[in-house]
């Protein structure tokens, strides 16, 4: 039996006759899939392409000459770099030379990756092209932290270069003392991830035309995490072309990964200049992928060039096109108005002690706990029991530095659920609410208040009418691929005009009704939209 099965292996790893060298990547992919765990494959950051997505990525590129330098870092079977190629072949018939560059340390997925280049080699070969490719074992980071050094330092060392860089790179975080995060110092910040130093390398490795086209999360489009990621990449290329997947689930589904991804095309920035103009297509995932809704958009609408975040706006339709414009405009955000966020400091499993699920007494050392199941949108419900998320916390000296002081607040929700409608959930609070010095704010809240004061019932109102409307929460998803709610993006979030702000607050009130479609309605006409996106 154990001799059949071999037999049936090595008839599955030869190529089948006229098979194109993309679907015998693929194929080889399959089988490789099939050997490795999910836990192996995540461990390593592998998160295999799809044959659709490769030839959509290889299609984006543009033909250059007939001799041309391709390279493939984290390559696997190599479907990416050999989409590339047939597409290549395809659009310019007087193709003579292709070289690879391709790295994989993998040493299972090394075994395919030259199987698969040597049967491409075959198939150039009887088209008479000539390909000369190197399959390195080395890790791409470290063999190239000349290039990272570039970003910061001189560059004296010659780097070598490229047409094309394709890449689905690993996805991973690297801790702070890891070899890698070291060498990115400078390019990167924090705990940085994997994938950022691969498109940071990538884009010192361009030639003076070469074409970046990269699959990658969206998590580096905003955010503090990556703002000297994007500052350091910005610098060097323009993104082109961009294609957003609006399913989490879809794009990399053999893989059961929930992620929000993008692919890029990137080119080298030509004198310090800004290019004019970015293409931005989207589907929802792979069957539509032939299909995609396009847009070409102004590209200091896409990226604030002028900015110190570099914040990547990415709209999908002229509606999108539209609320990104409608915030641009505005001027205010929270720290202008003096009004901060802050996380909930309660952090529940290093406050157990504390932490009680019904108040033992009337006295005042019990105060309430509020968690994210108790916030809706405009409406704090509390008490709601729950396993696990008491009610009630004690306040004495020890639990005094976890507790803020009872004022007017905005409690918003830090993440949201799959079954939630929108990204963005507040409830006011007001002070009022319990007899009591202080409150606790747990760890998946922010709250957004006025240091050294008091906000207004007016501007709370105002403020929790726009964070819960559909107008937000579409500019919300716009900016953020995540659904995460981070303190420092709300920071900085563009906002109307202060007294605009009083004032939609002061209608919700007067109304007396905090429903989402009155919201939806005082914002439509705050802002002289024919209606709510």
């Amino acid at each position: 039996m154990q001799e059949r099965k071999g037999i049936k292996t090595k008839r599955e790893l030869t190529p089948k006759d006229k098979e194109l060298p993309s679907d015998y990547a693929d194929r080889l992919g399959l089988i490789y899939a099939k050997e490795s765990t999910d836990d192996a494959k995540k461990s390593k950051g592998q998160f295999f392409t799809p044959l659709a997505i490769a030839r959509f990525m290889a299609s984006m590129s543009s033909s250059q000459s007939e001799n041309v330098s391709i390279l493939d870092p984290g390559c696997g079977t190599g479907v990416l770099s050999i989409a590339l190629v047939e597409h290549l072949v395809s659009v310019n018939p007087q193709m003579k030379t292709i070289r690879l560059v391709a790295y994989e340390t993998d040493v299972k997925l090394i075994k395919y990756a030259h199987l698969t280049l040597a049967y491409l080699k075959e198939w150039l070969s009887e088209l008479e092209i000539k390909f000369e490719n190197t399959l390195q074992s080395t890790d791409f980071v470290l063999d190239n932290q000349d290039a990272l050094n570039a970003f910061t330092n001189p560059l004296r060392k010659q780097l070598d270069s490229f047409d094309y860089i394709i890449s689905n790179p690993p996805y991973f975080k690297l801790s702070r003392n890891d070899e890698k995060t070291k060498a990115a110092k400078g390019v990167v910040n924090g705990h940085a991830n994997i994938y950022s130093i691969f498109m940071a390398i990538a884009a010192q490795l361009l030639n003076t035309h070469g074409e970046l086209i990269f699959i990658t999360p969206r998590s580096f489009s905003s955010g503090n995490y990556f703002q000297v990621f994007r500052n350091n990449f910005f610098k060097k290329v323009d993104i082109i072309q961009a294609h957003l997947f609006h399913s989490r689930k879809d794009t990399f589904s053999r893989d059961k990964v929930l992620q929000e991804t993008i692919i890029m095309k990137c080119q080298p920035k030509i004198h310090d200049i800004n290019r004019t103009e970015i293409q931005i297509s989207s589907s929802s995932g792979t069957k539509d992928l032939k299909n995609p809704e396009t847009l070409t958009l102004p590209s200091n609408l896409i990226i604030e060039y002028d900015s110190a975040d570099k914040i990547v706006f990415l709209p999908t339709t002229q509606k999108e096109r539209e609320i990104v414009e409608l915030f641009r405009a505005w001027n205010g955000n929270l720290n202008k108005y003096n009004i901060q966020i802050s996380t909930g400091p309660v952090v529940a499993h290093r406050a157990w002690d504390f932490i009680l699920d019904q108040p033992q007494n009337t006295s005042a050392d019990i105060v309430p706990l509020f968690w994210l199941h108790n916030v809706s949108k405009m409406e704090l419900k509390w008490p709601v029991e729950k396993p696990n998320k008491g009610q009630y916390i004690k306040f004495d000296q020890k639990s005094r530095s976890i507790l803020i002081e009872n004022k007017n607040y905005l409690l918003l929700r830090r993440f949201s659920s799959k079954d939630d409608k929108s990204r963005l959930i507040a409830a006011p609070y007001f002070r009022n609410h319990k007899a009591a010095n202080f409150i606790g704010v747990e760890n998946k809240l922010n709250y957004i208040y006025r240091p050294n004061g008091h906000l207004d019932k007016a501007e709370i109102m105002g403020l929790g009418a726009l964070l819960n409307s559909t107008l937000f929460d579409q500019f919300f998803r716009i900016l953020n691929g995540n659904v995460n709610v981070s303190a420092t993006e709300l920071r900085f979030m563009p906002l109307p005009p202060h007294d605009q702000i009083i004032e939609i607050g002061n209608q919700l009130i007067r109304s007396n009704s905090f429903d989402n479609t009155t919201i939806n309605n005082l914002i439509a006409t705050a802002f002289e939209l024919e209606t709510i996106y």
